[in-house]
Protein backbone atom coordinates (compact mmCIF):
# COMPACT_ATOMS: atom_id res chain seq x y z
CA UNK A 1 0.00 0.00 0.00
CA UNK A 2 0.81 3.82 -0.55
CA UNK A 3 0.52 5.14 2.76
CA UNK A 4 0.57 8.99 3.93
CA UNK A 5 0.61 9.98 7.42
CA UNK A 6 -0.29 13.46 8.43
CA UNK A 7 1.07 15.26 11.37
CA UNK A 8 -0.49 18.37 12.89
CA UNK A 9 0.84 21.65 12.56
CA UNK A 10 2.51 21.62 15.78
CA UNK A 11 5.80 20.06 15.62
CA UNK A 12 8.23 18.67 12.80
CA UNK A 13 8.55 14.65 11.95
CA UNK A 14 10.84 12.88 12.81
CA UNK A 15 10.85 13.77 16.36
CA UNK A 16 13.88 16.26 16.67
CA UNK A 17 11.78 18.43 19.40
CA UNK A 18 9.95 15.31 20.74
CA UNK A 19 6.31 14.79 20.76
CA UNK A 20 4.27 11.82 21.63
CA UNK A 21 2.78 11.54 17.88
CA UNK A 22 6.12 12.02 16.22
CA UNK A 23 7.85 9.29 18.55
CA UNK A 24 5.59 6.60 17.41
CA UNK A 25 6.03 7.48 14.27
CA UNK A 26 9.72 7.12 14.22
CA UNK A 27 9.03 4.10 16.33
CA UNK A 28 6.73 2.60 13.52
CA UNK A 29 7.95 3.92 10.39
CA UNK A 30 10.74 1.50 9.94
CA UNK A 31 8.02 -1.52 10.12
CA UNK A 32 5.94 -0.25 8.00
CA UNK A 33 8.39 0.76 5.29
CA UNK A 34 9.45 -2.67 4.56
CA UNK A 35 5.96 -3.83 2.96
CA UNK A 36 4.58 -0.14 2.41
CA UNK A 37 5.52 2.72 0.59
CA UNK A 38 5.16 5.37 3.45
CA UNK A 39 5.08 9.51 3.06
CA UNK A 40 5.22 11.54 6.15
CA UNK A 41 4.03 15.28 6.43
CA UNK A 42 4.84 17.85 8.86
CA UNK A 43 5.90 21.22 9.49
CA UNK A 44 9.28 23.03 8.50
CA UNK A 45 11.80 23.30 11.06
CA UNK A 46 14.99 25.01 10.65
CA UNK A 47 17.58 22.09 10.72
CA UNK A 48 15.34 20.20 8.18
CA UNK A 49 14.99 20.51 4.35
CA UNK A 50 11.74 20.86 2.76
CA UNK A 51 12.19 17.13 1.53
CA UNK A 52 14.00 14.39 1.53
CA UNK A 53 14.11 10.16 2.05
CA UNK A 54 15.52 8.53 4.98
CA UNK A 55 15.67 4.90 5.48
CA UNK A 56 12.91 4.26 2.78
CA UNK A 57 10.33 7.06 4.15
CA UNK A 58 9.36 10.36 2.17
CA UNK A 59 9.13 13.04 4.28
CA UNK A 60 7.50 16.09 2.60
CA UNK A 61 7.36 19.67 4.94
CA UNK A 62 5.77 22.92 4.83
CA UNK A 63 5.16 26.32 6.94
CA UNK A 64 3.37 26.08 9.69
CA UNK A 65 1.38 28.89 8.52
CA UNK A 66 -0.10 26.93 5.59
CA UNK A 67 0.76 23.86 6.10
CA UNK A 68 -3.24 22.17 5.82
CA UNK A 69 -3.44 24.05 2.27
CA UNK A 70 -0.27 22.82 1.57
CA UNK A 71 -0.91 19.18 2.30
CA UNK A 72 -4.28 19.44 0.37
CA UNK A 73 -2.34 20.46 -2.71
CA UNK A 74 0.35 17.83 -2.37
CA UNK A 75 -2.62 15.03 -2.23
CA UNK A 76 -3.81 16.26 -5.10
CA UNK A 77 -0.96 15.27 -7.09
CA UNK A 78 -0.07 11.41 -5.42
CA UNK A 79 -2.43 8.43 -5.18
CA UNK A 80 -2.08 7.16 -1.62
CA UNK A 81 -4.19 4.33 -0.46
CA UNK A 82 -4.59 5.54 3.14
CA UNK A 83 -4.34 8.36 4.38
CA UNK A 84 -3.64 8.53 8.39
CA UNK A 85 -4.45 12.05 10.06
CA UNK A 86 -2.86 12.55 13.43
CA UNK A 87 -5.59 14.34 15.93
CA UNK A 88 -7.03 17.00 13.57
CA UNK A 89 -10.54 15.72 13.06
CA UNK A 90 -11.70 19.30 11.08
CA UNK A 91 -8.97 18.56 8.97
CA UNK A 92 -10.55 15.32 7.58
CA UNK A 93 -13.60 16.17 5.14
CA UNK A 94 -10.63 18.99 3.54
CA UNK A 95 -8.19 16.06 2.68
CA UNK A 96 -10.55 13.86 1.60
CA UNK A 97 -11.75 16.25 -0.96
CA UNK A 98 -8.06 16.71 -1.85
CA UNK A 99 -8.07 12.88 -2.43
CA UNK A 100 -11.59 10.94 -2.59
CA UNK A 101 -10.57 7.72 -3.39
CA UNK A 102 -7.71 7.32 -0.59
CA UNK A 103 -9.30 5.77 2.92
CA UNK A 104 -9.05 8.40 5.18
CA UNK A 105 -7.63 6.36 9.28
CA UNK A 106 -8.09 9.07 11.71
CA UNK A 107 -6.03 8.36 14.93
CA UNK A 108 -6.71 10.19 18.49
CA UNK A 109 -4.19 11.05 20.91
CA UNK A 110 -6.18 13.48 22.82
CA UNK A 111 -10.00 14.44 23.68
CA UNK A 112 -10.56 16.03 20.15
CA UNK A 113 -13.90 14.83 20.12
CA UNK A 114 -14.81 16.93 23.43
CA UNK A 115 -17.37 20.05 22.77
CA UNK A 116 -14.91 22.81 23.44
CA UNK A 117 -12.50 21.11 20.26
CA UNK A 118 -15.01 20.56 17.81
CA UNK A 119 -18.88 21.23 17.12
CA UNK A 120 -21.04 18.62 16.48
CA UNK A 121 -21.32 19.58 12.80
CA UNK A 122 -17.63 19.42 12.42
CA UNK A 123 -17.59 15.97 14.30
CA UNK A 124 -20.54 14.34 12.43
CA UNK A 125 -18.31 15.24 9.11
CA UNK A 126 -14.84 14.36 10.39
CA UNK A 127 -17.07 10.71 11.64
CA UNK A 128 -18.59 10.40 8.23
CA UNK A 129 -14.92 11.28 5.87
CA UNK A 130 -13.12 8.58 8.31
CA UNK A 131 -12.94 4.80 7.21
CA UNK A 132 -11.36 4.21 10.50
CA UNK A 133 -10.50 5.79 13.77
CA UNK A 134 -7.90 4.91 15.94
CA UNK A 135 -7.37 6.36 19.48
CA UNK A 136 -4.44 5.42 21.95
CA UNK A 137 -6.53 4.27 24.49
CA UNK A 138 -9.93 3.25 25.44
CA UNK A 139 -10.71 6.10 27.31
CA UNK A 140 -10.18 8.33 24.51
CA UNK A 141 -12.49 6.05 22.71
CA UNK A 142 -15.59 6.32 25.19
CA UNK A 143 -15.46 10.25 25.23
CA UNK A 144 -16.00 9.89 21.16
CA UNK A 145 -19.04 7.37 21.38
CA UNK A 146 -20.55 9.44 24.04
CA UNK A 147 -20.72 11.95 21.92
CA UNK A 148 -20.56 10.56 18.56
CA UNK A 149 -22.22 6.38 18.81
CA UNK A 150 -22.01 6.44 15.41
CA UNK A 151 -18.30 6.72 15.49
CA UNK A 152 -17.92 3.21 17.29
CA UNK A 153 -18.22 0.73 14.68
CA UNK A 154 -15.08 2.17 13.56
CA UNK A 155 -13.17 2.39 16.14
CA UNK A 156 -9.90 0.57 16.90
CA UNK A 157 -7.93 1.29 20.09
CA UNK A 158 -4.14 1.43 18.97
CA UNK A 159 -1.89 2.01 22.03
CA UNK A 160 1.20 2.96 21.78
CA UNK A 161 4.67 1.82 22.05
CA UNK A 162 8.16 2.02 22.38
CA UNK A 163 11.55 0.94 21.04
CA UNK A 164 13.30 -1.78 23.77
CA UNK A 165 16.66 -0.85 21.51
CA UNK A 166 16.48 2.06 23.52
CA UNK A 167 15.72 1.29 26.95
CA UNK A 168 18.22 -1.71 28.09
CA UNK A 169 16.44 -2.41 31.39
CA UNK A 170 17.94 -1.00 34.77
CA UNK A 171 19.57 -4.78 36.28
CA UNK A 172 21.50 -5.37 32.49
CA UNK A 173 25.12 -4.17 32.45
CA UNK A 174 24.34 -1.79 29.46
CA UNK A 175 21.84 -0.25 31.45
CA UNK A 176 24.20 -0.15 34.70
CA UNK A 177 26.70 1.63 32.49
CA UNK A 178 24.43 4.50 31.25
CA UNK A 179 22.62 4.84 35.13
CA UNK A 180 26.21 5.20 36.51
CA UNK A 181 27.05 7.59 33.75
CA UNK A 182 24.15 9.96 33.84
CA UNK A 183 24.23 10.24 37.95
CA UNK A 184 27.91 11.02 37.75
CA UNK A 185 26.74 13.79 34.80
CA UNK A 186 23.91 15.21 37.24
CA UNK A 187 26.31 14.63 40.68
CA UNK A 188 23.66 11.83 42.23
CA UNK A 189 25.31 9.24 42.25
CA UNK A 190 24.69 7.72 45.67
CA UNK A 191 21.08 9.50 45.55
CA UNK A 192 17.86 8.11 45.96
CA UNK A 193 16.54 9.57 42.16
CA UNK A 194 12.83 10.20 42.45
CA UNK A 195 12.04 11.30 38.37
CA UNK A 196 9.29 13.44 36.80
CA UNK A 197 9.21 13.88 32.80
CA UNK A 198 6.90 15.91 30.86
CA UNK A 199 5.49 19.71 29.96
CA UNK A 200 6.23 21.78 32.93
CA UNK A 201 2.22 22.90 33.35
CA UNK A 202 -0.21 22.52 36.31
CA UNK A 203 -2.14 19.83 34.68
CA UNK A 204 1.18 17.77 34.67
CA UNK A 205 1.13 18.29 38.79
CA UNK A 206 5.42 18.59 39.19
CA UNK A 207 4.43 21.57 41.95
CA UNK A 208 2.81 18.13 44.03
CA UNK A 209 6.19 16.63 43.56
CA UNK A 210 8.24 19.27 44.99
CA UNK A 211 5.51 19.55 48.39
CA UNK A 212 6.09 15.99 48.14
CA UNK A 213 9.63 15.88 49.01
CA UNK A 214 9.57 18.47 51.81
CA UNK A 215 8.28 15.65 53.74
CA UNK A 216 10.22 12.53 51.78
CA UNK A 217 13.72 14.11 52.64
CA UNK A 218 12.90 13.59 56.52
CA UNK A 219 13.34 9.99 56.22
CA UNK A 220 15.55 9.77 53.18
CA UNK A 221 17.87 12.46 53.80
CA UNK A 222 19.33 11.16 50.34
CA UNK A 223 16.51 11.44 48.23
CA UNK A 224 16.48 13.69 45.30
CA UNK A 225 13.56 15.02 42.99
CA UNK A 226 14.75 15.36 38.82
CA UNK A 227 12.54 17.59 37.36
CA UNK A 228 13.27 16.94 33.28
CA UNK A 229 10.94 18.74 30.60
CA UNK A 230 9.99 22.43 29.41
CA UNK A 231 6.96 24.43 29.39
CA UNK A 232 6.44 23.64 26.39
CA UNK A 233 8.54 20.65 24.27
CA UNK A 234 11.96 21.96 23.81
CA UNK A 235 10.92 25.23 24.89
CA UNK A 236 13.07 26.53 28.44
CA UNK A 237 11.63 29.68 28.54
CA UNK A 238 10.21 30.69 31.93
CA UNK A 239 6.44 31.58 32.56
CA UNK A 240 4.49 31.81 35.79
CA UNK A 241 4.22 28.73 36.84
CA UNK A 242 7.73 27.20 35.78
CA UNK A 243 8.93 30.55 38.03
CA UNK A 244 6.66 28.92 40.20
CA UNK A 245 8.02 25.69 40.43
CA UNK A 246 11.75 26.91 40.85
CA UNK A 247 10.79 29.26 44.10
CA UNK A 248 8.86 26.14 45.70
CA UNK A 249 12.20 24.02 45.13
CA UNK A 250 14.23 26.90 46.47
CA UNK A 251 14.35 26.01 50.13
CA UNK A 252 14.87 22.08 49.55
CA UNK A 253 18.35 23.67 47.29
CA UNK A 254 19.68 20.55 45.87
CA UNK A 255 17.14 17.82 46.54
CA UNK A 256 15.21 19.14 43.65
CA UNK A 257 17.43 19.43 40.12
CA UNK A 258 15.81 20.74 36.93
CA UNK A 259 16.89 19.38 33.32
CA UNK A 260 14.67 21.44 31.55
CA UNK A 261 14.29 20.11 28.09
CA UNK A 262 16.43 16.91 27.00
CA UNK A 263 16.20 16.06 23.67
CA UNK A 264 14.06 12.67 22.73
CA UNK A 265 16.98 10.12 22.10
CA UNK A 266 18.81 11.14 25.64
CA UNK A 267 15.10 10.68 27.22
CA UNK A 268 15.66 6.90 27.62
CA UNK A 269 19.50 7.47 29.53
CA UNK A 270 17.26 10.05 32.01
CA UNK A 271 15.09 7.29 33.19
CA UNK A 272 17.84 4.87 33.67
CA UNK A 273 19.22 7.40 36.46
CA UNK A 274 16.04 6.96 38.33
CA UNK A 275 15.13 4.71 41.78
CA UNK A 276 11.48 5.60 41.13
CA UNK A 277 9.43 7.27 38.37
CA UNK A 278 5.91 10.12 39.06
CA UNK A 279 3.59 10.45 36.70
CA UNK A 280 1.97 13.51 38.61
CA UNK A 281 -0.42 14.24 36.32
CA UNK A 282 -3.84 16.24 37.66
CA UNK A 283 -5.94 16.17 33.97
CA UNK A 284 -7.15 12.75 32.13
CA UNK A 285 -4.43 11.88 30.42
CA UNK A 286 -5.19 9.90 27.35
CA UNK A 287 -2.47 7.56 28.38
CA UNK A 288 0.62 9.44 28.59
CA UNK A 289 3.90 7.63 26.53
CA UNK A 290 6.09 8.23 29.74
CA UNK A 291 4.43 5.12 31.24
CA UNK A 292 5.40 3.27 28.59
CA UNK A 293 9.22 4.39 28.91
CA UNK A 294 9.50 3.61 32.55
CA UNK A 295 8.13 0.43 32.12
CA UNK A 296 10.69 -0.32 29.21
CA UNK A 297 13.99 1.10 31.57
CA UNK A 298 12.70 -1.02 34.23
CA UNK A 299 11.92 1.76 36.97
CA UNK A 300 9.18 1.16 39.41
CA UNK A 301 5.91 4.02 38.30
CA UNK A 302 3.85 5.46 39.93
CA UNK A 303 1.08 6.94 38.11
CA UNK A 304 -2.57 9.26 38.62
CA UNK A 305 -5.43 7.79 38.31
CA UNK A 306 -6.02 9.83 35.42
CA UNK A 307 -7.82 9.58 31.96
CA UNK A 308 -6.27 5.99 30.24
CA UNK A 309 -3.50 6.36 32.49
CA UNK A 310 -4.64 2.56 34.33
CA UNK A 311 -5.11 0.93 30.88
CA UNK A 312 -1.77 -0.88 30.59
CA UNK A 313 -0.96 -0.61 34.74
CA UNK A 314 -2.16 -3.58 37.19
CA UNK A 315 -2.19 -1.68 40.64
CA UNK A 316 0.54 -2.92 42.39
CA UNK A 317 2.05 -5.73 39.87
CA UNK A 318 3.29 -3.22 37.20
CA UNK A 319 2.67 -0.14 39.36
CA UNK A 320 1.36 1.81 41.58
CA UNK A 321 -1.80 3.56 40.73
CA UNK A 322 -2.64 6.70 43.12
CA UNK A 323 -6.61 7.11 43.65
CA UNK A 324 -6.03 10.84 45.73
CA UNK A 325 -4.70 12.27 42.95
CA UNK A 326 -4.47 16.05 44.28
CA UNK A 327 -2.75 15.34 47.50
CA UNK A 328 0.43 15.65 47.53
CA UNK A 329 0.64 13.40 50.46
CA UNK A 330 -1.19 11.02 48.33
CA UNK A 331 2.48 10.99 46.59
CA UNK A 332 4.42 10.88 49.93
CA UNK A 333 2.93 7.62 51.03
CA UNK A 334 3.43 5.57 47.76
CA UNK A 335 7.27 7.24 46.73
CA UNK A 336 8.49 6.40 50.65
CA UNK A 337 6.81 2.68 50.48
CA UNK A 338 8.81 2.15 47.03
CA UNK A 339 12.04 3.21 48.84
CA UNK A 340 11.58 1.36 51.95
CA UNK A 341 11.01 -1.60 50.13
CA UNK A 342 13.27 -1.80 47.09
CA UNK A 343 12.87 -5.77 46.50
CA UNK A 344 9.13 -5.38 46.18
CA UNK A 345 10.03 -1.82 43.70
CA UNK A 346 12.29 -4.16 41.78
CA UNK A 347 9.90 -7.11 41.43
CA UNK A 348 7.20 -4.74 40.40
CA UNK A 349 9.67 -3.01 37.34
CA UNK A 350 10.47 -6.28 36.10
CA UNK A 351 6.88 -6.90 35.76
CA UNK A 352 6.22 -3.55 34.06
CA UNK A 353 9.61 -4.33 31.54
CA UNK A 354 8.25 -8.15 30.46
CA UNK A 355 4.57 -6.54 30.15
CA UNK A 356 5.98 -4.05 27.51
CA UNK A 357 7.83 -6.74 26.02
CA UNK A 358 5.21 -9.00 25.30
CA UNK A 359 2.60 -6.13 23.93
CA UNK A 360 3.59 -2.44 23.85
CA UNK A 361 6.86 -2.67 21.52
CA UNK A 362 6.99 -0.59 18.11
CA UNK A 363 6.70 -3.43 16.45
CA UNK A 364 3.40 -4.63 17.87
CA UNK A 365 2.05 -1.42 17.09
CA UNK A 366 3.08 -1.28 13.42
CA UNK A 367 1.15 -4.68 13.20
CA UNK A 368 -2.05 -3.43 14.78
CA UNK A 369 -1.81 0.00 12.46
CA UNK A 370 -1.46 -2.15 9.71
CA UNK A 371 -4.21 -4.46 10.39
CA UNK A 372 -6.32 -0.85 10.26
CA UNK A 373 -4.85 0.37 7.13
CA UNK A 374 -5.86 -3.77 5.94
CA UNK A 375 -9.40 -3.23 6.83
CA UNK A 376 -9.60 0.46 5.47
CA UNK A 377 -8.26 -0.69 2.20
CA UNK A 378 -10.34 -4.14 2.17
CA UNK A 379 -13.35 -2.40 3.27
CA UNK A 380 -12.83 0.25 0.11
CA UNK A 381 -12.05 -3.13 -2.54
CA UNK A 382 -15.40 -4.51 -1.12
CA UNK A 383 -17.60 -1.06 -1.65
CA UNK A 384 -16.17 -0.78 -5.26
CA UNK A 385 -17.24 -4.45 -6.01
CA UNK A 386 -20.47 -3.88 -4.53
Amino acid sequence: MNLAYICTEKLPSPAVKGGAIQMMIDGVAPFLSKNHQLTVFSILDGGLPDRETRENVDYIRFPRETYRESVQKELENHQFDVIHVFNRPKNVPFYKQASPHSEIVLSLHNEMFSDHKISEEDGKKAVQSSTKITTVSNYIKEGIVARFPEAEEKIHVVYSGVDLNSYPPIWSEEGQNIRKKYRRKYNITNKKVILFVGRLSKTKGPHLLIKAMEHIIKEHKDAVLVITGGKWFSDNRPNRYVRYLYELAKPLKNHVIFTKFIPPEEIPNIFLMADIFVCSSQWNEPLARVHYEAMAAGVPLITTNRGGNKEILIDEDNGILVDNYDRHMSFVKRIQFLLAHPEYANWMAQNARSFVEQNFEFEHVAKRLEDVYLEAFHQNSVNVVE
